[in-house]
């Protein structure tokens, strides 16, 4: 079995939170939510995992500095998630396995459905697996664009899509696996033209797709284990929904 590295982005302020602590710190029955993520990897089976902080860095680390498995990469400069998953090139270019790209803010992942991801990955010899769910309530995240036939092509994000596009209810979980090679590659690639002016890690898949690698995306998600946490009222629903989790 081939070692799996995890990057994990958390890098961001989100003002929304309306707090002087790192959102990721911000806890969740009683840990910092990041804590949740860590875990979900490790159960997915990453041996290594690359955390890339930029907001408040130094306390970031501090927090999680206490773990053998994890490494740090600075994103100085928040210029999208492409752009943080660059910040980790060097440690990327030495590792040949599978790369789990995961998002700190979301504490609900399991472990279970990131090791689909990764099965999926090996079981095709794919470039990408982009992780999907399904919701009506998909105001705000990038759509996953079909062919006819129901091939991946694309994912567009909200400001970037068409009315037709933003009608499409299966979503970008933000949860990425990736063959590492093909990775390093398409980042070379990804530009920042777009309505947000950012290096989007989601037009990796689109490359890859265009250079004849397999690319797939696959509804292994639950969209309640996809909530991102960038309010208070949240960080408040994912503490519940956690809290039932546990009682069952």
């Amino acid at each position: 079995m081939a070692e799996v590295l995890a990057v994990i982005l958390a890098a961001g302020k989100s003002k929304r939170m309306k707090s002087e602590t790192p959102k990721v710190l911000h806890e969740v029955c009683d840990r910092p939510m990041i804590e949740h993520v860590l875990d979900a990897a490790r159960e997915a089976g990453c041996q290594k995992i690359v955390v890339v902080v930029g907001h408040k860095a130094d306390e970031v680390q501090a927090a999680l500095s206490h773990h053998d498995d994890v490494s740090f990469a600075l994103q100085a400069e928040q210029l999208g998630t492409g752009h943080a998953v660059m910040c980790c090139r060097d440690t990327l270019a030495s590792h040949t396995g599978p790369v789990l790209v995961l998002t700190g803010d979301t504490p609900l992942l399991q472990g279970e459905s990131l090791k689909g991801l990764i099965s999926e990955l090996e079981g095709n010899s794919a470039g990408c697996v982009v992780g999907t769910a399904t919701t009506e309530n998909n105001f705000g995240l990038g759509r996953i664009v079909r062919s006819d036939d129901g091939v991946f092509l694309r994912i567009v994000e909200e400001k970037d899509a068409s009315d037709e596009e933003r009608a499409i209810t299966e979503i970008n979980t933000g949860c990425f696996a990736f063959d590492g090679e093909s990775l390093l590659e398409a980042l070379d690639d990804i530009t920042s033209d777009n309505a947000q002016g950012e290096y989007y890690l989601t037009d990796c898949a689109e490359i890859m797709r265009t250079k004849g690698k397999t690319v797939l995306a696959a509804c292994r998600m639950d969209i309640v284990e996809a909530m991102g946490v960038n309010t208070q009222e949240q960080l408040a629903e994912v503490e519940q929904v956690m809290k039932t989790r546990s009682a069952t």
